[in-house]
């Protein structure tokens, strides 16, 4: 691509031409994908299901109260409220709302979007409400009072920007943001850390630390555990590596631990997940092992760590919980889920295996509050359990034992009689053995006529477990559509090196282990090219852009939501630059010379056939630039390509700010797909 780009004025997000086109696409394909057969009735089953009152309202312990976000038919932007741990063992618990959106929303006159909030330890009397407009990562900040329910008229307050907060006390924060030029790097999130006193403008905030503008970003975490209180600071130099550094007084003391590796602690304990192996004077260590080394024995500069999780060929990490006294390991074992404790005792840590649900995941998170005095769930924990045909089950848990207590489950949203799932695998292109799941819905048979989604990722370690979703059980399983979820290499089903073996020059093989996924389902007659649709979102629509235009003749419809896919400017469009670690450098000849042979914006040719093709974006995706679907829609048409353009104006990079707006959107999708793959 050159500067004369024909396409380049669809990167101004807001402007009138830009918006203008979008809304042209969208009407069109609106037309074409809401006449289709059962398209109304999806779109109210899927919002009845968004809105569904009996799922799962999951919560977060914050003192005496357990917290939690919802949204439904009534609260359509939702409400912040909080209940009692008595209460929400109730079927129908009595819940104290703290903001209700709606009304804020309507009150301001602002299409206000829930981000989060961040109170003070250990009265939570004081919170740092962050609100979205339209979804997007950019928010504003605002003081909150609980006790009176109001916003502060003189409290903390930041305008719009990709901020990050924190108490440091009642008076006093910890605050990145955009203080102005030069205050934020080069993708788009804080430089600098400053100390910014109540009563002060920001503008008078002292520096505490700064990173480069070529970082991703520096950060602040508080720690308020009384007898262990600290300040970390640091910059992320890049997507996957970070430089720590520990408040003293008035110093700052670098952590000597790698830089590419995830750290974590809990009081006197640090946590360090390896993502490339770390050799000491006494041991080598592999890639994806967990350490633990006292922040005392760390600060004297001492590297005998502890191991408490080594991975094997089969076996990774999947993340981990801390009760008071433990760590809770989840363990994914051929992606499926095993639960650990682990423990300090008598000078050495003990390992128990847990007995739960099983092959599909776990998640466990402990609810302990260290501002809580003789906290009697200090060792308590909740763990969520759930597969592909099995609505999800939260218990609470205690360290010790395998008892547990179900507080709640999701209700059914399908008939899943007579479905099955199995595990299957492919061989890539150079012999790696993909595994994949594949769902079946009742009476289905490996005939070659089976509409069949075809789903993956593939990136930044992240992992794709089983799940259960009612919007697949309505909007596909019910129709007697297969899924098909693929676990190929770029992301974290079997840990750092799974992943690290298909970024920068080696990405193509996340796209050659879709192909012999794909290749896969239609030897084994799952499935045949007409009838073979892939979907898949952000660097998951990166994916199936580039498998598109490789191997085109294996699909008959691609759905390519929030994607990347002009990776000849992807770092020069809003968070982009951060993700060079994963993909390359473009400006770099060397590297682009690999990043060129994928690129879908660069690589889609007139005179080819295509599968048909859905772009979904939102205008207000401030992660993922809408230029990027925009663009490749744009030039498709131009070629003469069959293609179909939807962009919602509010949704971020999530594609949608609210129930009614995901329903819509994915009734879209479904109809797009079932139109399409259905069988002659």
């Amino acid at each position: 691509m050159t500067p004369t780009d024909p396409y380049l004025w669809l990167e101004e997000v807001q402007s009138d031409r830009a918006l203008n086109w979008a809304r042209e696409r969208n009407g069109q394909s609106q037309a074409v994908l809401e006449a289709v057969p059962g398209f109304a009735a999806t779109k109210a089953k899927l919002l009845d299901v968004l809105n569904d009152k009996a799922q799962i309202p999951y919560v977060s312990r914050v003192g005496g109260y357990f917290e939690n976000f919802w949204r439904d038919a009534n609260h359509v932007r939702g409400i912040w409220r909080r209940t009692t741990l008595e209460e929400y063992r109730k079927p129908e618990p009595q819940w104290e709302t703290l903001i209700d959106l709606d009304a804020l929303a309507k009150a301001e006159n602002e299409n206000w979007v829930w981000a989060g909030a961040t109170c003070l330890e250990p009265d939570y009397n004081r919170c740092l409400i962050s609100l979205s407009r339209g979804g997007a990562d950019a928010r504003v900040v605002r003081e909150y009072d609980l006790a009176k329910r109001e916003f502060m008229k003189d409290g903390f307050t930041l305008p719009e920007a990709k901020s990050q907060v924190d108490w440091l006390d009642a008076n006093t924060l910890l605050v990145g943001t955009d203080f102005g030029p030069g205050s934020m790097t080069k993708s788009g999130y804080a430089r600098i850390i400053k100390v910014w006193q109540r009563g002060t403008p920001l503008s008078a905030a002292t520096q505490l630390f700064a990173g480069a503008e070529s970082d991703v970003s520096a950060f602040a975490n508080v720690d308020h555990t009384p007898g262990f209180e600290r300040v970390v600071v640091g910059r992320s130099t890049d997507f996957y590596n970070s430089e720590n550094f520990l408040r003293q007084g008035d110093k700052l003391v670098r952590l000597d631990l790698p830089t590419d590796a995830s750290i974590s602690w809990r009081r006197e304990w640090v946590f360090v997940e390896l993502k490339s192996a770390l050799k000491t004077p006494k041991n080598e260590f592999a890639p994806g092992s967990l350490l633990a080394i006292r922040w005392d024995a760390l600060l004297r500069g001492e590297r005998d760590f502890d191991v408490l999780f080594t991975p094997t060929a089969t076996r990774s990490l999947a993340g981990k919980g801390m009760t008071r006294d433990h760590l809770l390991l989840n363990i994914l074992d051929n992606v499926a889920g095993r639960l650990e404790e682990v423990s300090y005792a008598n000078g050495t840590w003990v390992h128990r295996v847990v007995d739960a649900p099983f092959p599909g995941t776990l998640s466990a998170k402990g609810l302990h509050d260290a501002s809580v005095p003789n906290d009697p769930y200090a060792n308590h924990y909740w763990l969520n359990y759930a597969d592909f045909l099995t609505p999800d089950s939260l218990y609470l848990g205690q360290v010790g034992s395998d008892k547990r207590e179900l507080f709640k489950s999701r209700p059914k949203q399908y008939d899943a009689t007579g479905m099955r799932v199995e595990q299957r695998f492919a061989t890539s292109k150079d012999g790696t053995q993909i595994p994949y799941f594949v769902i079946w819905p009742q009476g289905t048979k490996p005939d070659g006529s089976n509409p069949t989604i075809l789903y993956g990722y593939g990136g930044y370690q992240i992992s794709l477990q089983p799940s259960y979703s009612g919007a697949y059980g309505n909007g596909w399983f019910k129709r007697g559509g297969v899924l098909v979820i693929a676990n190929i290499r770029g992301g974290g089903e079997f840990g750092p090196v799974w992943h690290t073996s298909a970024t920068k020059a080696h990405k193509q093989r996340s796209y050659d282990d879709f192909a012999a996924v794909a290749e896969d389902l239609i030897a084994t007659k799952i499935t045949s090219a007409p009838h073979l649709g892939i979907w898949g979102g952000s660097n998951g629509g990166l994916l199936v852009g580039a498998v598109m235009v490789q191997r085109p003749e294996l699909f008959g419809a691609v759905l390519c939501s929030v994607p990347l896919l002009d990776m000849k400017r992807y770092h020069k469009l809003l968070a982009g630059n951060s993700w060079m670690a994963e993909y390359g450098d473009p400006d770099k000849a060397e590297e682009w010379a690999w990043i060129s042979q994928y690129s879908p914006y660069q690589n889609v040719k007139a005179g080819v056939k295509y599968p048909k093709v859905l772009f979904t974006t939102s205008t207000r995706d401030d992660r993922v630039h809408p230029a990027h679907a925009r663009k490749m829609a744009a030039r498709m048409l131009e070629q003469g390509h069959q293609v179909l353009y939807y962009e919602n104006i509010e949704g971020g990079h999530g594609g949608a700010a609210d129930n009614t707006q995901r329903a819509e959107l994915l009734a879209l999708e479904f109809s797009f797909l079932w139109d399409t793959l259905k069988r002659n």
